[in-house]
């Protein structure tokens, strides 16, 4: 892929993941050492009024796999994220993706999103990335 391949406007291909499950969430905070128990104790999530919620970092760590997929990551010189929305067993998230500018020494700009089935955003990005160039 080069600089001039990419355009303003252009979307990325779609990354679909699986529906969020509990036991993905045990062993997300097993390899992360977030124990939170609000992401695993019903009892605890209720508590809290939100049921139990997926890690953000997982939901983060899906929105950069779809940039990698999109782009070697060689290329990547910065992703910065917002988190917008807590994320539920049973969700299933996609990754979508879009140029938003291209600048100077080959630099391209583009908008990453996290978003369930129903459109909700949970966790949204800019990313930069540095292409060759045909020239």
């Amino acid at each position: 892929m080069y600089y001039e391949d990419l355009q303003v406007g252009a979307s990325f291909p779609v990354l679909k993941n699986d529906s969020i499950t509990r036991i993905q969430l045990v062993r997300f905070a097993g390899a992360s050492g977030d124990f939170n128990p609000l992401h695993t104790v019903e009892e605890v999530g209720e508590q809290a009024g939100t049921g139990i919620i997926a890690h953000g970092m997982l939901i983060m760590g899906m929105l950069s796999q779809g940039v990698t997929s999109w782009i070697p990551r060689k290329n990547i010189k910065r992703i910065q994220v917002r988190f917008r929305k807590m994320t539920h067993p049973g969700e299933t998230i996609e990754i979508v993706g879009r140029v938003i500018e291209k600048k100077a020494d080959n630099l391209v700009v583009g908008e990453v999103l996290a978003k369930n089935c129903d459109g909700d955003v949970k966790v949204s990005g800019i990313f930069e990335a540095k292409f060759p160039s045909t020239n």
